[in-house]
């Protein structure tokens, strides 16, 4: 079940923490590579930033993004800024989409995100947790896939489970948590092909799903041939 309320607790819970790890680097220390190939941190505070103020469309009922070329320029032009500024635009859009989110409003309505994704309005606070989540740990300032809360890692790999699941590129996957196959399981990929059983902790888990950290280099293969690649998100 949903609990739109719920998570938007924990988009703020999460944001308070982004913001106090940020406000201990220094103007260089932004400028410096993250964990994503071809940005700096500066560039992932600026989509933090401008990914707040999309969602704040969405519930207002305009497009996501004015186009995909106009998000990519928003990054470009935002990246290179002073750290203050760069905190007080990641503080100010949270407390926008805050503002609009804890709104009375039908959270059954269907919303329409980039690239003709839909997905009701109830989901969609877990999808900023997961902005934020994730992007605290792409920053490369200690905050790991290990230190994600449990609760929210589960649920991750659910969702990314279900994003590959149908997918004629990936076998059948069933992933276990655990090494030795007796935890909590999801099943993924498409119906063609080899088969295939893993098994890890949750960060390995969801590294892999989420294309991060050592990318599933130390789960267990329990069956099947070979670590299957998955497509970029």
């Amino acid at each position: 079940m949903i609990d739109h309320a719920h998570d938007l607790r924990s988009v703020r819970e999460a944001t308070d923490r982004l913001l106090t790890a940020a406000a201990k680097l220094d103007n260089a220390a932004l400028a410096e590579e993250s964990h994503l190939p071809g940005w700096t941190r500066g560039h992932i505070l600026a989509h933090l930033a401008r990914n707040a103020d999309a969602l704040v469309n969405v519930f207002e009922g305009r497009p996501m993004y004015e186009s995909g070329a106009a998000r990519e320029a928003d990054i470009e032009r935002d990246f290179g800024r002073p750290l203050l500024e760069q905190l007080e635009d990641v503080r100010n859009s949270a407390a926008r989409w805050e503002d609009v989110a804890g709104r009375p409003q039908d959270w059954t309505r269907v919303v329409e995100l980039r690239n003709g994704v839909t997905d009701v309005a109830a989901r969609v606070p877990f999808r900023r947790l997961i902005e934020v989540e994730l992007h605290h740990v792409d920053l490369n300032i200690g905050y790991e896939l290990d230190d994600l809360p449990d609760e929210f890692a589960e649920r991750e790999i659910a969702f990314l489970a279900d994003r590959w699941s149908g997918r004629p590129d990936v076998p059948p996957v069933t992933l276990w948590l655990g090494h030795d196959g007796t935890g909590l399981t999801w099943h993924t990929g498409g119906t063609e092909g080899t088969p295939v059983t893993l098994g890890g902790t949750r960060d390995e888990l969801l590294g892999w799903l989420a294309g991060r950290g050592d990318q599933g280099a130390h789960l267990t293969l329990i069956e099947g041939g070979h670590l299957p690649e998955l497509p970029p998100l």
